[in-house]
C-alpha cells in the first residue's frame, strides 16, 4: 500500500478531502492539533454548490435530520423591521439543486464527514497533533507534530484554517489587514423567543453601518444570527472570543424590534465576538508535494457565505485530481489549476461584497431601503463532474 496522504486540519475542508479520498481507496491520515473533535461553530447556510458536494460524498440521508428547509428568504429594513424584499421557498425540495439554502449546524455537518470517515477508516482522525515543521524530498513529505510525534506521507495538505502554520511554513509569516468589521455570533433557544417573531425563516437586515442575518437551526430549535458594525481598530482574529449581550445590544441600538429580541435573549455563553481580518490573493499554493486547501489556501471575508462550501469543494476536487495522476507533484498542480481562478474570484468579490461603510446601499437618512448585496455567490460548479485541466 502506498504512504498515506497527510492533511493538517479537520475542519469542513480537511475532513471532505479525507472521505473523498479513502471512498476513492487513497489512503489517508488527518492531524488536529485539537485534543477532540467537538461541537464547534454556529449556524451555516448550505448553497447549491455545497449541497453538490455534500450529496457526492454521500451525505444527504445523515444529514435528513438536521437540516432546516426556509419558508422563503429575504431583506428587512433595519429600524422598522418592514420586510422589503422576500423570496419563498416553502415548497422547494432540499434534496434537489435548488435555488434556495438550507440552513445546518456545523457541528452537525462536521459530525456527519467525521462519522463517515471513521466508518471507513477508525483511525484516520488523529488529535493533539499541532504542526511544527516539515521537510520534503522526491519521495514524500515528513511532517513534525509539537508532541514530538513525526509521520511521513507521498504529500501534505494544510487545511489548518486562517492561521494556517502550514502556509506560514511554505510562504513565510503573513500580515493580514484588520477591515474594519467585527461580527458578533449567537445562538438563541426558540422558546426565549415570541412566536412568529420573523416572517421568513432567513432575513438579512442591512443598515448604514451595520448587517444581521438570522435563520434557524437544528430543527428549528434554535436561532442563529451573525451581526456585523463597523470598528476603527481590533487586536484577535478569534471567533470564539466571549462577547457581553450588552455589548451586542448597544451596537445595534435603535434596530427593529425583532432584532434587539433575538440579540438581548442570546445565552451569555453563547454569544461570540469575531475580528474580520483581509488578506491578498495568495500568489500559489503548492510547493512541491505540499499544497494549502480551504481558508489556508483563500482566507476570505464572509460576506459572500461560501468559505466553507468552497473549502468542501477543494477538498472533492483535489481527491479527484491524485485519482486521476498517481504523481503526486502533477495532480497537486493540477488542483492548484482547477481550483485558483476560481476562489481567487471569490475572495476578491468577498472584498468587494464589504463595502463600510454601505453608502452604496443607503441615502444618509433614516428612511433608507435595503438593497441587496452587490455582488452574488459564486457560479455553479459541480465538483464531482467539472472537467479537470
Amino acid at each position: 500500500m502506498p504512504e498515506p496522504i497527510l492533511i493538517v486540519g479537520a475542519g469542513m475542508g480537511g475532513l471532505a478531502a479525507a472521505l473523498a479520498m479513502l471512498q476513492r481507496d487513497i489512503p489517508v491520515v488527518v492531524y488536529e492539533d485539537a485534543s477532540e473533535l467537538g461541537d464547534v461553530g454556529a449556524g451555516l447556510s448550505v448553497g447549491s454548490n455545497m449541497r453538490r458536494v455534500i450529496a457526492a460524498l454521500g451525505l444527504i440521508d445523515a444529514l435528513a435530520d438536521e437540516i432546516v428547509t426556509p419558508n422563503g428568504t429575504g431583506r428587512g429594513h433595519y429600524q422598522t423591521g418592514e420586510i422589503l424584499t422576500r423570496h419563498d421557498s416553502a415548497n422547494a425540495d432540499w434534496k434537489k439543486d435548488g435555488p434556495y439554502s438550507w440552513m445546518v449546524h456545523r457541528a452537525d455537518l462536521h459530525s456527519a464527514l467525521s462519522n463517515a470517515i471513521r466508518a471507513i477508516d477508525p483511525g484516520c482522525i488523529r488529535l493533539s497533533d499541532s504542526l511544527v515543521d516539515f521537510e520534503q524530498d522526491g519521495d514524500g513529505v515528513t511532517a513534525r507534530f509539537a508532541n514530538g510525534e513525526k509521520a511521513r506521507g507521498r504529500g501534505l495538505v494544510g487545511a489548518d484554517g486562517l492561521r494556517s502554520a502550514t502556509r506560514t511554513l511554505l510562504f513565510g509569516p503573513e500580515n493580514p489587514r484588520f477591515s474594519g468589521v467585527v461580527s458578533y455570533r449567537g445562538l438563541v433557544p426558540m422558546e426565549r423567543l415570541t412566536p412568529g417573531l420573523l416572517d421568513l425563516d432567513s432575513i438579512r437586515f442591512i443598515g448604514p453601518y451595520w448587517r444581521f442575518l438570522a435563520y434557524p437551526v437544528r430543527h428549528r430549535s434554535l436561532m442563529n444570527y451573525v451581526a456585523s458594525v463597523g470598528r476603527q481598530t481590533w487586536q484577535v482574529e478569534s471567533w470564539k472570543e466571549h462577547s457581553d449581550v450588552s455589548e451586542v445590544l448597544a451596537q445595534f441600538e435603535g434596530g427593529a424590534p425583532a432584532i434587539l429580541e433575538i440579540i438581548g435573549q442570546t445565552p451569555p455563553e453563547l454569544c461570540y465576538k469575531w475580528a474580520l481580518f483581509d488578506r491578498d490573493v495568495q500568489p500559489r499554493w503548492s510547493v512541491g508535494r505540499v499544497t494549502l486547501l480551504g481558508d489556508a489556501a483563500h482566507p476570505m471575508l464572509p460576506f459572500l457565505g461560501v468559505g466553507a462550501g468552497l473549502a468542501m469543494e477543494d477538498g472533492l476536487v483535489l481527491a479527484r485530481c491524485l485519482e486521476l495522476d498517481a504523481d503526486v507533484v502533477e495532480a497537486l498542480g493540477r488542483y492548484e489549476r482547477n481550483r485558483k481562478p476560481r476562489t481567487d474570484a471569490a475572495q476578491i468579490n468577498a472584498r468587494d461584497n464589504a463595502v463600510w461603510p454601505f453608502d452604496k446601499y443607503f441615502p444618509n437618512d433614516a428612511t433608507a431601503t435595503a438593497r441587496g448585496d452587490r455582488i452574488g455567490q459564486p457560479e455553479p460548479y459541480d465538483a464531482a463532474n467539472v472537467p479537470l485541466p
